[in-house]
Order: structure tokens, then C-alpha cells, then sequence
């Protein structure tokens, strides 16, 4: 199957990590598919990329928002029919600097799981008949290394004092998620993994990333194009399978 004849969709994608996903993905051929919860920012962003000569196109999506979602694959039914890669990318962090652990508000943790679990679930949920219907559906769900319960329980590892507990947890869900989703996928075309991005210098950590927003694209855009013989149910970044 070429990339050309492929259709994408990319969650939080008006900006940062998503943003540089729709174009890489795009720059391969793929036409792919903008979401944002702001039509005006998904439309902006959308044209950026079409001026560049890409195959990118704009779509409403708030993952929060159950409407929203069902309005999102209803039109994406209409128009290609079908759906060939899902990158769950959009998320949020709330907790709140210099409170600890376990002063963090139960606020801030519902609205971190409603974007970064309930949120993605919801819209693979929504989206998974479509993904059914292709030849090779892929859904990459975009996690981090902070999700990882094996490396936040070792104290020499490099996240071991990086607490961040509602953000953290609710990535861990994620990873969670995905091995559950990935064995009722075990016998059909699908292939789910999740993935850490990198240290990204984005707007979520004020730019004290480590690495360029571009490189933090490349491993979203690496398992959405996995071909019959590519890992289904795995964590990764880049080559590099990584610990639960």
C-alpha cells in the first residue's frame, strides 16, 4: 500500500509534537489529517502546511468533547470511507509545580486523565471501525518515558526524581492501554504500540527540552508506517524497545 493512497489522522496536532507529525507524515505522501479542538488554529496551521505543498487538510476534533469525536468520524467515514494511521497525540500537563506528590488536586488529575486517557481512548474507540476498513491500519499512541513504572522505580535511572504524578500516571494508563488493545488486535491488520517522543523542547516544559521538535516527530512517524513484519503492543523510541 503507498503512502499516497494513505489517510491520517493526527490529534493536538495545531502545534509542537503533533504539528510536526502531520508534516512529516504528509512529506511521505500520506494526506493527512490536522485535528484541533480550535477550527481557526486547525485551519492556520492546516494552510501552513498546504503552502509547503503538502497534502494537509483541517478537522475539529476536541478529544474531551464526545460530540466532537463522533462529529470527527463521521466526516472522515464520508469522505475517504476508511481510515489507514491514528496518532493519538494530543495531551495535557496540570500538575502543579512545587506542590508535592501528594498535594497535587484532584482536579488537576481528572483533567489530565480526561485528555490523556479517557480522551484517547474515546477517540480510538470512535475511529476503530474505520481503521477495520484498511488494509493496514496503525494507531500510535504518543506516551513518554515518564510513563515507564520500571524506570521511575529504579533510582539510578535517569527519570527517577522526575515526579510529575497526574502526568506521569496517566501516561503509565496509557502504556496500559495499549497492551490491552494490542492483544484484541493480535489477529487482524492493526498495529498499536505507544511511543516516547523524547525530551521535546516544546511549550508543555517552556523549551528545557533536550531535543529539536522535529526529532521528537520521527517516532510517531516511524510506527505509523510499519509495514506487515512491525511490532504490534510495544514501547519504543526511535529503534530502542523501552521497559513498562
Amino acid at each position: 500500500m503507498s503512502n499516497a493512497s494513505k489517510t491520517a489522522l493526527v490529534t493536538g496536532a495545531t502545534r509542537g509534537i503533533g504539528f510536526e507529525t502531520v508534516r512529516q507524515l504528509a512529506q511521505t505522501g500520506v494526506h493527512t489529517l490536522l485535528a484541533g479542538r480550535d477550527r481557526t488554529k486547525a485551519v492556520e496551521a492546516a494552510l501552513k502546511l498546504q503552502a509547503e505543498g503538502l497534502p494537509v487538510e483541517a478537522i475539529v476534533l476536541d478529544v474531551t468533547d464526545t460530540a466532537s469525536i463522533a462529529a470527527a468520524a463521521d466526516e472522515v467515514a464520508k469522505k475517504y470511507g476508511h481510515l489507514d494511521i491514528l496518532v493519538n497525540n494530543a495531551g495535557i500537563l496540570r500538575d502543579e509545580q512545587g506542590k508535592k506528590i501528594s498535594e497535587q488536586t484532584l482536579q488537576a488529575w481528572r483533567e489530565t486523565f480526561d485528555t490523556n486517557l479517557f480522551g484517547l481512548i474515546a477517540v480510538t474507540q470512535s475511529f476503530l471501525p474505520l481503521l477495520h476498513k484498511s488494509p493496514a491500519g496503525r494507531i500510535v499512541n504518543v506516551s513518554s518515558l515518564l510513563g515507564s513504572m520500571t524506570l521511575h522505580s529504579d533510582p539510578t535511572s535517569p527519570i527517577y526524581d522526575f515526579k510529575i504524578p497526574a502526568y506521569n500516571v496517566s501516561k503509565s494508563a496509557v502504556n496500559a492501554w495499549t497492551v490491552q488493545l494490542a492483544y484484541e488486535l493480535r489477529d487482524s491488520k492493526i498495529k498499536v504500540n505507544t511511543i516516547h517522543p523524547g525530551y521535546v523542547k516544546t511549550d508543555m516544559n517552556a523549551g528545557e527540552g533536550e531535543i529539536d521538535v522535529p526529532d521528537g516527530a520521527k517516532t510517531s512517524v516511524a510506527l505509523a508506517l510499519i509495514d506487515d513484519a512491525g511490532p504490534n503492543g510495544s514501547y519504543r523510541y526511535l529503534d530502542n524497545v523501552l521497559p513498562w
